[in-house]
């Protein structure tokens, strides 16, 4: 039996093939899941029962999206940048990160995923990096990963290629968590929580967009499966 991934759906206002509003998840993540032996399943967000909603699952994945509120990690603005926020969305992937934390369940987080985890552990984010000149969409850039971590245990490497789309970055990590890659321009890339129960990474960009071509992409999403399987 493939052990169960839940990953949280993300809310889309319109889709080509659907005549409503729907809650998707990236077709490139799902099967990044699936060849690492998975069985991806997307579940609908919810203000209530996070938990029980947990029980059946054997790891979770936090994945990319819109922006969380900056009410979330107490800005008192929002910057005229910031897009897609949603309340149940932001409540929903904050309860999910605190659950599978909290008991020691596998946890793979990715982009919006990472800053999830950082805010739900008490930590800060910039509402905007700057602009084109500074921002990370649409670039492939090289991330120096700390060699003792879990994040360069599964991928295999030292230095990854990353695949970014991002206008938001961590400013202040949260105070558990431990900063285990950067890009060269100083950018948190990646966090992990030592001491923590289960096993747990977290990256800024997105494995999922090189995974099957990329073995050390696609090793985050082997690792995850194989901690789930355990």
């Amino acid at each position: 039996m493939r052990p169960l991934i839940a990953i949280p759906a993300r809310f889309a206002e319109r889709t080509s093939a659907l005549r409503y509003a729907a809650e998707v998840n990236a077709r490139a993540l799902i099967e990044a899941v699936w060849r690492a032996g998975g069985e991806p399943v997307s579940i609908h967000p919810a203000d209530t029962g996070t938990a029980a909603r947990l029980a059946r699952f054997d790891g979770v994945l936090l994945p990319g999206g819109g922006d969380l509120a900056p009410s979330r990690y107490g800005a008192t603005d929002t910057h005229e940048a910031v897009y897609d926020v949603d309340t149940l969305q932001d409540t929903f992937d904050l309860d999910v990160a605190r659950h599978a934390l909290a008991t020691g369940l596998p946890l793979l987080a990715v982009c919006r995923g990472l800053q999830v985890v950082n805010v739900a552990l008490g930590g800060t984010l910039e509402q905007d990096m700057g602009g084109p000149e500074r921002e990370h969409r649409h670039l492939v850039h090289p991330v120096t990963l700390d060699p003792g971590s879990l994040l360069a245990r599964a991928t295999g490497a030292e230095k990854a290629d990353a695949s970014c789309y991002h206008h938001q970055r961590v400013d202040r990590p949260a105070p558990d968590l431990l900063v285990t890659a950067r890009a060269a321009d100083g950018t948190i890339e990646a966090l992990e929580l030592p001491g923590g129960d289960g096993w747990f990474t977290a990256v800024q960009w997105h494995p999922e967009d090189t995974a099957h071509e990329d073995p050390a992409q696609q090793g985050l999403f082997d690792a995850l499966v194989r901690a789930a399987t355990r």
